[in-house]
């Protein structure tokens, strides 16, 4: 018997950054957005003109990040807080763990098979800019 793991392809993970980038111009604002595969390895990125430069790590951890939990980088950081259950964790994993919003984790038949994470606006921008390419990769499975 042979076990596969279900994971994002490469063109599923350059639709995903598509569709980012398409919010990202409406709401005119240059990001960052990277998506990792099921074992949280980096599969696409893009850094879109006038993006910062420091939101390129950010982005591609935030992914990291929201794979390795399974759970969105913002909830991570409400449970990260003095006297939370997670509370230090953003120091596991050398450093790579991001505590605020765009790292989403991708579902395929309610499995995860990678993350999108965002960087590059305010957490707002940056979590619906997420958002756009999570529910556009799971409203097209």
């Amino acid at each position: 018997m042979t076990n596969s793991i279900e994971t994002i392809s490469l063109a599923e993970a350059r639709a995903v950054i598509d569709i980012c980038e398409r919010k990202a111009l409406d709401i005119k604002q240059p990001m960052n957005v990277a998506v990792v595969d099921a074992g949280g390895n980096l599969v696409a990125h893009i850094r879109m003109d006038d993006a910062w430069l420091g939101s390129i790590d950010i982005s591609i951890n935030k992914a990291f990040t929201a794979r390795c939990f399974d759970i969105t980088t913002e909830a991570l950081g409400k449970e990260s807080q003095p006297g939370k259950q997670f509370y230090g964790i953003h120091a596991s994993n050398h450093g790579r763990i991001m505590l605020f919003g765009g790292g989403l984790p991708l579902l395929k038949d309610g499995k995860v098979v990678g993350a999108v994470g965002v960087s590059g606006g305010s957490g707002e921008q940056d979590c619906s800019v997420a958002e756009a390419g999570k529910k556009f990769f799971e409203n097209t499975r």
